[in-house]
C-alpha cells in the first residue's frame, strides 16, 4: 500500500530546475547526468532506450565505482531556505539505485563559491583530478549533516518514494547529496520555507515570488496544475507549469458578454497567497504564455494587511488591486497599480482556466519587520 505523502510536500520546492535550483558538481555522470535528478518532470521509462554508455535512465546514475570513495554531488537551491523534508525518488532504478544517502547543506560566502568549478554535464564523464582538488578546498564532505545516511528502497512503484523530514531550523543555500557508494536516483526534491535577506527598501523587488517568500496559503481548485507555480521565477516552458482548474460545470450553455467586455458567467476560481514581506505593489503582470485555448478570461486581484496568521477567508477584509482585466492567449499583460500596504493577496479568475505567472513588482516596507 502507497502511504500518504508527509504534509512537507505541499510547502515550496527549492531544487527542481524550474524554482531555480542547479547542479554544481558531480563526481561522475556516467550513465546519466546528475541534471535528470532535478527535472520537474516525472520520471519515465524506455525499455529499448541504450546509449553508448549503457542502458538510458531518467535520473542521475554513477557507474559501479572501482576507486576509493563514494559519489556525490552539489545543489545550489533556488534560494536560501529552511528545509523541512526531502523527497528521494527511485523510480525504475530496481537493480542499480543507490543502496544508502545522506544530505548535508551549507550557507556559502562570494568567496566559497568562487573555488568550485565550472560544471560541465556530460553523460559518460567524470570529475577531472584538479576539480576534485579544487572542491577539497572548499571542504563540504565537513558541511551540516541535516540527514545522516539512510538507507533508499528499490525503484519499484510501491517503495520508489523515500521521504525524509528535516528537523534543523537553519537556512541554507546548497545541499551536497552523497551516495554510498554509488548507483542512482530518479528524482530529488527539497521543500521547506524561503529565507531570503530583507531587500533595501528602496529596490524594486517581486512581491509574489516564491524567492522573496511568497506562498499558497489556500485555493478552489488546482485540477490541472497547482497555484502555486505562478510565483515561480522564470517563464514556463509547459503548460503543466502553471495554474490550471477544472472548466466550472456552472457555466452558461450560450455565453454572453458584460458592457465591460468580460463575460457574464456566476462562478470563478480563486488562490490566496501570503506574500514574503509586506510592500506597496506598483506594477502587475500575468502572464498567460502557454496558455492558448484555456486562459481565464478575466483576473481580478485583490490585497489585505494582516497582523495574524490567515486563518480563513471570513476573517478578511479584501481590498482591490486590481479590477477585472481582460486577457488573451499565450501573453504576458503588465498592469500598472497603486496598493496600500500588505502582506496576503486573493486571485480571481473567471469563471476557470489557467495562466503560468504573476509577478507584482513592488517595494518592501522594511519599517515593518
Amino acid at each position: 500500500m502507497i502511504e500518504k505523502p508527509p504534509a512537507f510536500v505541499d510547502l515550496t520546492e527549492f531544487a527542481s530546475n524550474s524554482t531555480g535550483g542547479e547542479v554544481i558538481f558531480a563526481t561522475d555522470d556516467f550513465f546519466a547526468t546528475c541534471e535528470n535528478m532535478i527535472s520537474d518532470k516525472d520520471p519515465i521509462f524506455l525499455p529499448e532506450e541504450y546509449t553508448e554508455f549503457g542502458k538510458w535512465m531518467d535520473g542521475w546514475e554513477t557507474r559501479r565505482k572501482r576507486i576509493p570513495g563514494h559519489d556525490w554531488c552539489l545543489i545550489r537551491l533556488a534560494t536560501k531556505c529552511i528545509i523541512r523534508g526531502l523527497l528521494v525518488d527511485t523510480a525504475f532504478f530496481t537493480g542499480n539505485y543507490a543502496p544508502k544517502y545522506s544530505i548535508q547543506a551549507a550557507c556559502l560566502s562570494p568567496e566559497e563559491e568562487a573555488l568550485i568549478p565550472k560544471r560541465i554535464s556530460r553523460m559518460g564523464s567524470a570529475a577531472s583530478e584538479s576539480d576534485l582538488k579544487q572542491m577539497n578546498e572548499l571542504r563540504s564532505d565537513k558541511w551540516e549533516e541535516i540527514v545522516p545516511i539512510t538507507a533508499l528502497l528499490p525503484g519499484y512503484e510501491e517503495t520508489r518514494m523515500n521521504f525524509q523530514k528535516v528537523l534543523s531550523d537553519e537556512a541554507w543555500t546548497y545541499i551536497r547529496v552523497n551516495l554510498y557508494p554509488d548507483g542512482g536516483i530518479a528524482r530529488l526534491r527539497v521543500f521547506g520555507e524561503a529565507a531570503p535577506d530583507v531587500p533595501p527598501s528602496d529596490q524594486l523587488v517581486d512581491l509574489a515570488s516564491m524567492l522573496y517568500g511568497a506562498t499558497v496559503l489556500t485555493y478552489s481548485n488546482a485540477h490541472y496544475g497547482h497555484p502555486k507555480n505562478i510565483v515561480k521565477p522564470g517563464k514556463s516552458e509547459t503548460m503543466a507549469d502553471g495554474w490550471e482548474t477544472a472548466r466550472r460545470l456552472d457555466r452558461p450553455a450560450i455565453i454572453n458578454i458584460r458592457e465591460d467586455g468580460t463575460l457574464k458567467v456566476p462562478g470563478e476560481e480563486w488562490a490566496i497567497f501570503k506574500l514574503g514581506f509586506p510592500g506597496r505593489a506598483k506594477d502587475i503582470c500575468i502572464d498567460t504564455t502557454q496558455f492558448k485555448g484555456n486562459f481565464p478570461d478575466s483576473v481580478k486581484i485583490e490585497g489585505a494587511f494582516l497582523k495574524n496568521d490567515f486563518a480563513s477567508t471570513r476573517d478578511v477584509i479584501w481590498k482591490s488591486i486590481l479590477r477585472p482585466v481582460k486577457l488573451s492567449a499565450n501573453k504576458e499583460h503588465w498592469i500598472e497599480c497603486d496598493s496600500d500596504i500588505i502582506t496576503h493577496i486573493r486571485v480571481t479568475m473567471a469563471p476557470d482556466g489557467g495562466f503560468s505567472r504573476l509577478r507584482m513588482y513592488g517595494f518592501v516596507e522594511t519599517n515593518l519587520l
